[in-house]
């Protein structure tokens, strides 16, 4: 039995070009995926691998075509799908726990600081983390930031990890 869970049915993203013409990063996808499944987006420089991942995130639009998600059309970003960023995008004045702990606030509004705090570090410490909890960015090797992210990520326990 089929539990399909992500449907990319014809999606083309297109950028506007000089004289009126338009670029096409790609054209024509299609992408069906079942719940619990894992796939890689490979490809080579430009071929618009980044673009696929921002449209299932939803911090782009394709140019055509629909993906859904869930049963539902992606319309923007959603604290169900979590990014792990290339460049970590991590908040520089934070540290370790109070980037981990921001987006656990961000899901739960209404969980207490204790409550918070206690989720963020179970995750700090499955990637490894624990006793950089008050470092910052900064103080962090790229692998270890890399890790903050994740952590972040997993932390919000999304439908789908990007």
């Amino acid at each position: 039995m089929s539990d399909r869970f992500i449907s990319v049915e014809g999606i083309a993203k297109r950028y506007p070009g000089a004289g009126g013409l338009t670029t096409a990063v790609f054209e024509n996808l299609w992408l069906s995926m079942d719940r619990g499944e894992f796939a890689c987006v490979i490809g080579h420089s430009g071929c618009g691998k980044t673009t696929v991942l921002n449209i299932l995130a939803g911090l782009d639009e394709p140019s055509e075509g629909t993906v859904i998600v869930d049963g539902q059309a992606i319309e923007g970003t959603s604290l169900d799908r979590a990014v792990i960023f290339q460049s970590h995008a991590l908040l520089p004045w934070r540290t370790v726990l109070g980037n981990v702990a921001y987006a656990v606030t961000s899901k739960w509004r209404s969980w207490d600081r204790t409550k918070v705090k206690a989720h963020a570090q179970k995750f700090i410490d499955l990637v490894g983390l624990t006793g950089s909890e008050h470092k910052r960015p900064s103080e962090l090797s790229g692998g270890m930031k890399q890790r903050v992210g994740i952590a972040r990520a997993l932390s919000i326990t999304p439908k789908i990890m990007l």
